[in-house]
């Protein structure tokens, strides 16, 4: 069920569907809090870029400093081999604030077993007095409805990025300004206008030490042309000209769509790894699997709701999260991805919904939660014929024979040519040089 939906506070609501993603509060930098590293085993080691591992790039705000530590290298599936349950938790806006939100789940996500996917917003590396270095497109130069970075801010986001990417986690970006609606909203933008965006959210990453005059400060550990291939666009709008400009820029996937719980498939080129319609408990509707969505459709467009209902809404996101994960972990396997912000809406009850959900879900076998790259890798392992069976999946749906005559080999080899057929093709050849000539 999808309501009529109506403008709020920086995003599209809806009674039972919200879409909106990350800052949707307006309030400044988003709220620290993010998970931490999975145990798994390193990639193989990538060659190093010319020179010495610890290579600066550009002013020194990041570096080259060899292949990612702690990730697990995609493994094709055997015949009748069953596919992991994967979840994404995936945070908007990622910053840390006084609320010291990112580092906690950071610590959260090496306790129990999970990385994730920390979204960055450029302007939080962007000082307030350089804000005029922001132009966003359709809009005058240094505005911005979520705000800009303050020193403090900005030493502990490179803080715990470098920390978070060190750990495994992955770095995309909710670029910079999060406009949203009909008047400049992303939803308007041009793909000209994206690939704007997408540089300057680049180069504020690219630049923050610069720009914040903390040239005395480690680098973020990454190249992040190189690191940066994924996003989620705010509110949820604009994703056709996005991925337009995206697939341009070497992005791999994008996870601003929304899906039942089915397996991803690839649009113009691009993962599409969708936010999804989960169930909403005690009510005959699905939501988004995103906290600000549970947030509307319990407080509507109030952040600090009933106190006396703050205990029963966080457990209904959570519960409504384990619903979504055991039917696909008992049918169809498909990838459940999360959303959420470093926010204290409601008493913070969302952050102890996702953090219950974080210590269920990832500590059960066959349970992977991974960033969307390693999601992306792995799909893009597998082999093809064998996704586009697992889509015929519905939710909640196993396999009638069971997982055990599912099958990954490769597509059937062509049909053998009869006897006396290569004499044929020779003969075919020497006809077609004859013509040619």
């Amino acid at each position: 069920m999808i309501a009529a939906t109506k403008k709020i506070a920086g995003g599209l609501v809806a009674t039972a569907l919200v879409l909106c993603a990350a800052g949707c509060s307006g309030s400044g930098p988003a709220q620290p809090g993010a998970p931490g590293g999975q145990s798994a085993k390193k990639g193989p080691a990538a060659p190093d870029a010319p020179g010495s591992l610890n290579r600066l790039i550009g002013d020194g705000s990041t570096a080259y400093t060899g292949s990612q530590p702690n990730v697990q290298v995609p493994k094709k599936l055997k015949p009748g081999e069953k596919p992991p349950q994967f979840v994404v938790f995936s945070w908007d806006g990622a910053g840390e604030d006084s609320q010291k939100l990112f580092s906690h789940f950071r610590e959260v996500g090496k306790q129990y077993n999970a990385r994730m996917t920390y979204f960055l917003s450029g302007v939080y590396l962007l000082p307030e007095e350089k804000r005029s270095l922001y132009t966003a497109p359709q809009h005058s130069p240094g505005l911005s409805d979520i705000g800009f970075g303050d020193l403090q801010g900005i030493k502990d986001t490179a803080t715990q990025v470098r920390a978070a990417w060190l750990e495994g986690n992955e770095i995309g970006t909710h670029f910079n300004g999060h406009f949203c609606g009909p008047d400049g909203g992303v939803g308007t933008w041009s793909v000209a206008e994206w690939k704007s965006e997408i540089n300057q959210a680049k180069s504020f990453v690219k630049n923050w030490k610069t720009n914040a005059g903390l040239k005395n400060m480690a680098p973020l550990p990454f190249d992040y042309d190189k690191e940066l291939i994924g996003a989620r666009t705010p509110c949820l709008e604009g994703q056709k000209n996005f991925m337009l400009a995206a697939k341009d820029m070497g992005f791999r996937y994008d996870s601003s769509g929304i899906s039942k719980q089915i397996w991803p498939k690839k649009t113009d080129g691009l993962w599409d790894l969708p936010l999804q319609l989960v169930p909403m408990p005690g009510r005959a509707f699905d939501t988004l699997s995103m906290d600000y969505n549970y947030m509307v459709n319990q407080s509507g467009t109030t952040t600090q709701g009933d106190p006396a209902q703050h205990q029963y809404w966080g457990d209904q996101m959570r519960d409504g999260l384990r619903q979504a994960f055991d039917r696909a972990y008992q049918g169809n396997r498909a990838p459940l991805i999360i959303g959420n912000h470093f926010e204290s809406w409601n008493g913070g009850t969302y952050m102890r919904a996702v953090e219950e959900s974080i210590k269920d879900m990832c500590t059960k076998p066959e349970v992977r939660c991974v960033p969307f790259r390693e999601l992306a890798d792995w799909l893009d392992a597998q082999n093809p014929k064998a996704l586009e069976w697992m889509r015929t999946l519905d939710v909640g749906e196993a396999p009638k024979e069971g997982w055990t005559k599912f099958l990954t080999a490769g597509p059937p080899a062509p049909p053998a040519a009869p006897p006396g057929a290569d004499k044929v093709k020779q003969a075919e050849e020497r006809a077609a040089e004859q013509d040619e000539g």
